[in-house]
C-alpha cells in the first residue's frame, strides 16, 4: 500500500466513520461572498487567504479530509463554484444596472450551496453526491440620480430578471450543458522502448 494511499485512509477513515454514525455532520452549507463598488464594473470577492490562493490550488474540503484552507491556501471545487456564481452574478448584475441607468453605490453578492458529503465519500449511497441547494442574494445601496428620480420596484424586478437571464455560470446551473468526459491515463506498467500505452475512458454524461 502507498503511503499516499494509506495517509487518505487515515484522514477519511474516522471522518467516514463519524458520518455514519451521525450523518447530519456531513451536511455543511459552503458560502461564497463578492462585493460590489460604483466605480467599475467588477465584482471582488471576499479577501480570506484562502480566496487569494483558490486560483493555485484546490484541495480537499476539510469535512472530507482536507486541511484547514485558511492555513493551506488550498480551497474545495465546491467553493470556487459558488465563488464563479457569486463573480458572474454581480459582474453581469452591475451591467444591467449601468445599461438601465440604475445607480449602486455599492452591494454585497451572497451565495449559498448545501453539500452532504456522505455522499461524496461514498457513505451512502442514497446521499446524493454535489450542491443539492443554492441560493444567491443581492444586498444593494443605490444612489441618487442627476434627475432625482428614484429606483422603483418595477426597476428593481427588472435588474433581478435581467441579472438572472444573462448571467452566464448561473444559465449553466439552470440548463445543464451537455458533458463529455474522457480520461487518458499513460504508463504505470512495463513497456517497449518507444511504444507508449495509452488507457482511455470516455462518457458522454
Amino acid at each position: 500500500m502507498s503511503s499516499a494511499l494509506q495517509s487518505l485512509r487515515d484522514k477519511q477513515g474516522p471522518i467516514k466513520s463519524s458520518y455514519r454514525s451521525n450523518p447530519s455532520g456531513a451536511l455543511v452549507t459552503l458560502k461564497a461572498t463578492g462585493f460590489l463598488n460604483a466605480s467599475s464594473i467588477t465584482c471582488k470577492l471576499s479577501a480570506g487567504s484562502a480566496v487569494k490562493e483558490a486560483h493555485k490550488i484546490a484541495g480537499l474540503h476539510p469535512k472530507a479530509g482536507g486541511p484547514d484552507p485558511d492555513i493551506s491556501g488550498e480551497l474545495c471545487s465546491g467553493d470556487m463554484l459558488l465563488d464563479a456564481l457569486v463573480a458572474c452574478a454581480g459582474v453581469t448584475l452591475k451591467a444591467v444596472a449601468t445599461a438601465l441607468d440604475i445607480p449602486i453605490v455599492d452591494g454585497t453578492v451572497t451565495a449559498e450551496g448545501d453539500l452532504d458529503f456522505r455522499g461524496t465519500l461514498g457513505v451512502d449511497k442514497q446521499a446524493p453526491v454535489g450542491i443539492t441547494g443554492i441560493r444567491l442574494g443581492f444586498d444593494l445601496h443605490f444612489g441618487e440620480r442627476e434627475d432625482g428620480k428614484e429606483v422603483t420596484e418595477d426597476e428593481v424586478e427588472s435588474l433581478g430578471k435581467l441579472t438572472e437571464r444573462y448571467c452566464v455560470v448561473l444559465q449553466t446551473l439552470v440548463n445543464k450543458p451537455e458533458l463529455n468526459i474522457r480520461v487518458v491515463g499513460r504508463g504505470g506498467g512495463k513497456e517497449t522502448e518507444g511504444v507508449l500505452r495509452d488507457v482511455v475512458w470516455q462518457q458522454k454524461a
